[in-house]
């Protein structure tokens, strides 16, 4: 039988009066239109259990606590904000619920709550499972029960996630907005499969060839802008007019890297052949991204850099580690000399570090001499290649190192969970102890799952001597004949860093693997931007 943590006396009558408030709540909104849906009869449960404890002096309040088609992952609900704040207000005795899980699903999310209700001595009975908040047995029970819930939600999210990966590996377009280019045809099995809207295909197919003479997603949109083109509208289900929006950088970016264009279906870093046609060329797809890619990693650097630094993000200064800046005298309105120059020297006076500056003419020709250098001698190109393998080895060793130290603490962490777990029924703190124990759970189980993701990554980009001769011999040919932008964005994706000691008056150079290899397997094309 459950009893309430306190009751407040009711004037002028003998027993105690127990104001219950009824929560209940419903996750999708399927069925909420029915004359009588799951709300109604959660709350007709708990109406009959009130009037069973009538003798009690129990009492359902008449406020409505109900919060449909919204999850129990977090306490984003009107009628569960709601249902607080009259606590909070005094206005509440006890909180009944059809099951625990109505109200929350989340350890963390329930603790905080469980907070509240005792501070304000408010009880909390569930219906359908028995136990009582006010006894070490029901606190136990309690957590417990509230432990499989999370679980339980956690379990439904692998299985949907699970089920949308299945449909993306066979090529399905599964949910989400309709883009431009494409129209949403129903199937009758369900869901619904892209279609090729003729005009919108056009446009796209302008936007990708735009973007590819400008290199400016902001001038880009200013012309597509100045046109009155806008982005994808369309008709909800219910009648409602969407999109229609004017260009900007995001919704440009989102168009521009999209795989769906040359046919295929994304999930996480896999790409899929998918059902619908493509409109845009894989090779035009393929110069657009590597272009935006490059942009995003420097910057636009080598769009904007109207000096010509080579090595700007790139060159570091080797006795402080810091990064050098590019900078530059003027002379009659005009950039006279380019150098770059060390930030602790800078910043600190030219004492505090022997790099100080150099002329960046001179190391970005320094820079790339060698590299072609390196090319044209095969004792150079295999010492190049054990350079990197003996980067690529030590990280590896590092990531071996730190996931090892992560499995440790996540077996720790968990072996603190059972014995929280363990002591619910003589601790009052043990739910938000529980809680606390779940969220580093999570930290750790997600710190891991990055580490293995970045050694599986290190294992498949697998790169061999050859790899590294065909791209050295590639960037050598290719160098004279690109314009300075293009020259900073194949520098950019072969060169990680370059390190210079003014000091000793070295200059060394580490390369990126993946950059190595893409170089050598896709030769830089000429082509003549406006």
């Amino acid at each position: 039988m459950r009893t309430s943590m306190e009751t407040k006396p009711a004037k002028n009558a003998g027993v105690a009066t127990v104001r219950c408030a009824i929560y209940t709540r419903k996750s999708s909104e399927q069925g909420l239109e029915q004359e009588f849906n799951s709300l109604h009869a959660q709350r007709e449960s708990a109406e009959a259990y009130i009037a069973s404890m009538k003798h009690e002096g129990w009492v359902a309040l008449p406020d409505q606590y109900n919060d449909g088609g919204f999850t129990g992952g977090n306490t984003d609900r009107p009628g569960c904000q709601r249902l607080m704040a009259d606590i909070e207000a005094g206005k509440v005795d006890c909180v009944v619920v059809y099951k625990v899980d109505r109200l929350s699903r989340s350890l963390l999310d329930f603790a905080r709550m469980m907070a509240v209700f005792e501070k304000h001595r408010v009880s909390f009975v569930s219906v359908t499972q028995q136990f009582n908040t006010t006894q070490s047995m029901g606190r136990l029970t309690l957590n417990i029960l509230l432990s499989f819930a999370q679980f339980e939600r956690e379990i439904i999210s692998e299985r949907t996630r699970d089920k949308i990966a299945a449909s993306k590996r066979k090529g399905k377009w599964f949910g989400g907005k309709p883009i431009l280019g494409y129209d949403l045809a129903p199937q009758p099995a369900g869901g619904s499969k892209l279609v090729v809207n003729a005009a919108e295909a056009e446009l796209v197919r302008e936007v990708y060839h735009l973007y590819l003479e400008h290199r400016s997603l902001t001038k880009v949109a200013q012309i597509l802008n100045a046109r009155g083109s806008t982005s994808k509208r369309w008709t909800t289900r219910k009648g409602t007019a969407v999109g229609g929006r004017v260009w900007d950088k995001h919704l440009l970016i989102n168009l521009l890297t999209n795989p769906a264009y040359v046919g295929k279906v994304k999930h996480k870093k896999e790409l899929f052949a998918g059902e619908h046609a493509a409109i845009v060329d894989e090779r035009l797809w393929q110069q657009v991204f590597q272009t935006i890619k490059h942009n995003g990693r420097t910057g636009g650097m080598h769009v904007r850099n109207q000096h010509g630094a080579l090595l700007k993000g790139l060159i570091h200064c080797g006795p402080c580690g810091h990064a050098m800046g590019h900078t530059y005298s003027v002379k009659d309105g005009k950039a006279a000399y380019r150098y770059y120059v060390c930030y602790v020297a800078q910043k600190q006076g030219w004492h505090a570090c022997p790099s100080g500056s150099l002329p960046a003419e001179q190391i970005e020709r320094l820079v790339v001499d060698r590299i072609k250098h390196i090319g044209g001698d095969d004792a150079l190109v295999a010492a190049a290649f054990r350079q990197l393998l003996s980067g690529i080895r030590s990280r590896s060793a590092q990531i071996d190192k730190d996931h090892t130290a992560s499995t440790r603490e996540i077996q720790k962490i968990e072996g603190d969970i059972r014995k929280a777990a363990m002591a619910a029924g003589t601790d009052a703190n043990a739910a938000a102890r529980l809680a606390d124990l779940h969220e580093r759970l999570a930290t750790a189980s997600e710190r891991t799952r990055v580490l293995r993701a970045e050694a599986e990554q290190i294992e498949n980009e697998s790169i061999t001597q050859a790899d590294v001769a065909a791209s050295l011999r590639e960037f050598a040919a290719s160098w004279d004949v690109l314009y300075p932008r293009e020259q900073a964005a194949v520098l950019a994706n072969l060169v990680k860093r370059v390190d210079y000691d003014g000091a000793k008056k070295t200059v060394s150079i580490t390369f990126h693997p993946a950059g190595l290899r893409t170089l050598g397997q896709a030769p830089v094309e000429h082509e003549e931007v406006a």
